[in-house]
């Protein structure tokens, strides 16, 4: 093949190639709607539901640079990034078996952990495939059909348990001697099945370039716009960094610490004083390693990588962290403060309580089933403003519509404000997406979805670490003040927004 540029691809070339995260998020979606859920049946505290979750998004923060790297490195018979779709896929749909069937809480919080580390090996390879394969006037449809295919599978993975109960008359109250009601535990078993299928459907129908042409299609791009241009600085070019960060962030992880220690704050919170800390230290191995000459393997790569970051990649790492500490404070949070401020009941053995968290499992469905609708519209607004104003106005719709749950005591109004929350899942699902892939180089843009996931993963770590906390002091265990703290995060992120420079936009090409 001799080609200059990558050619655009037909619509089902590019549903092909996204369907797999239809079988992603519903296995997502069903540890979002129901793992608290889980965890509060098995016993766990709404003001402890935080810590538990933290498996989640520090799996995240391990597993998606690796793959990221060595997907960037792999070549054979399945491709670049299809392989690891697979395993992942495989690995997956095992533990969403294994979930429902926990007999403890700790058991849960393990197969959560493995569950998310095994969805991330899948998804991962995914946003960089859209890079990989698409020209940048097609990036932001592809990655707007997988928004579709994300809030597709999203919807039908969190209505499960409700259309079982209400719909077909599967019992939805745990039978004698069991934890948790058969609609649950049907529900994680339908998911196993569709995640393994929608995956291997990408990776049978789907095919990639191989090393040499997207060098090709690299080379022609930075013709074309030098605003692309990739300039990367060494490790050993990089040593001063590497000691001036390990020294700031050791002293602020072991200051932060001391801190909690001295006035007897929750145990959590020594999270954030450790993730700083072990940051601090990373850096100072890397420094030990490059002065050694010992700078040709991964661990030294990815932190480099991580150095060189592109100036636009940094400026939507700041809109990034604020919009998933919103998410991640929906995700934990919804449910109990749903079946408390609404439904006026913190009873989980209730058949009240049931029914107002099947009711979550219906709204997570509105947001996401919406979110699936305005995906094709997305592209368009974007063609007709620009990626970064699509980006703001959804976002700002988004934070209105979480801190509206505050306000509302009647269960069916809170679709409306799950609209709002639909407009920015979608937006957040693509739009950030396609303005960053263009300014990486082909050759790292697996590394790059990877490091980009820190962006998600720390603000989820940090509301993690102190949402509970301020819960308990400050909040009475009230679970909808996360609600309105998520809701102003993402008014923040859509401020952030206009900082960003689109290098590629195909408005400037």
């Amino acid at each position: 093949m001799d080609l200059k540029r990558k050619p655009s691809l037909s619509f089902w070339q590019i549903w092909n190639m996204s369907f797999g995260f239809l079988g992603i998020q519903f296995g997502f979606a069903l540890q979002n709607a129901n793992v608290s859920r889980i965890f509060q049946t098995l016993g766990g505290d709404v003001d402890r539901l935080a810590v538990y979750w933290l498996a989640a998004p520090v799996t995240g923060l391990i597993v998606q640079p690796i793959i990221g790297y060595y997907s960037d490195k792999t070549w054979g018979k399945l491709g670049r990034r299809r392989p690891y779709f697979l395993i992942g896929a495989i690995l997956a749909s095992i533990a969403l078996l294994v979930m429902p069937n926990s007999p403890t809480l700790w058991v849960a919080v393990g197969t959560l952990w493995i569950m998310d580390a095994s969805i991330n090996i899948s998804m991962e390879p995914f946003r960089a495939f859209v890079g990989d394969n698409l020209p940048s006037e097609q990036r932001t449809k592809g990655f707007a059909m997988q928004s579709f295919f994300i809030g597709t599978g999203a919807v039908v993975a969190s209505v499960l348990p409700y259309v079982m109960a209400e719909w077909l008359g599967i019992s939805n109250v745990a039978a004698e001697g069991e934890k948790l009601p058969p609609t649950v535990k049907l529900s994680f078993y339908i998911g196993g099945a569709i995640f393994f299928l929608a995956v291997l459907w990408t990776v049978l129908r789907s095919r990639e370039y191989s090393p040499e042409e997207l060098e090709a299609f690299e080379k022609d791009k930075i013709a074309e716009n030098p605003n692309v241009s990739f300039k990367m600085k060494s490790a050993k070019e990089l040593i001063a960094v590497f000691i001036r960060n390990g020294i700031i962030f050791v002293i602020a992880g072991l200051a932060l610490s001391y801190f909690i220690f001295t006035k007897g704050l929750e145990k959590e919170l020594y999270i954030l004083g450790g993730g700083l800390t072990l940051f601090g230290v990373l850096m100072f191995l890397s420094w030990l390693l490059s002065k050694a000459g010992k700078d040709k393997n991964g661990f030294v790569e990815i932190v480099v990588d991580l150095l060189n970051m592109p100036k636009t990649m940094k400026q939507l790492a700041i809109v990034q962290f604020f919009s998933w500490f919103a998410l991640f404070a929906m995700w934990i949070y919804t449910t109990s403060a749903v079946t408390s401020h609404v439904y006026g009941t913190s009873d989980t053995t209730s058949e009240l309580f049931n029914e107002g968290a099947n009711w979550v499992g219906v709204l997570f469905g509105v947001y996401n089933g919406f979110a699936a609708v305005i995906a094709f519209l997305l592209p368009v607004f974007a063609k007709i403003t620009s990626r970064k104003t699509t980006h703001a106005i959804s976002l700002i719709l988004g934070g209105v519509g979480l801190i509206s749950i505050f306000f509302i005591k009647e269960p069916n109004l809170l679709i409306i404000s799950m609209l709002g929350v639909g407009i920015a899942w979608a937006s957040i699902l693509s739009m950030p997406y396609a303005i960053l892939t263009g300014s990486l180089p082909a050759k790292k843009m697996g590394i790059y979805m990877g490091i980009f996931n820190f962006f998600i993963v720390i603000p989820q770590i940090l509301a993690a670490s102190i949402l509970g906390f301020l819960l308990r002091h400050f909040f009475n265990k009230d679970a909808i003040w996360a609600l309105v703290a998520g809701g102003v995060s993402m008014l923040i992120a859509a401020l952030t927004v206009v900082l960003v420079d689109d290098v590629d936009s195909p408005k400037k090409l």
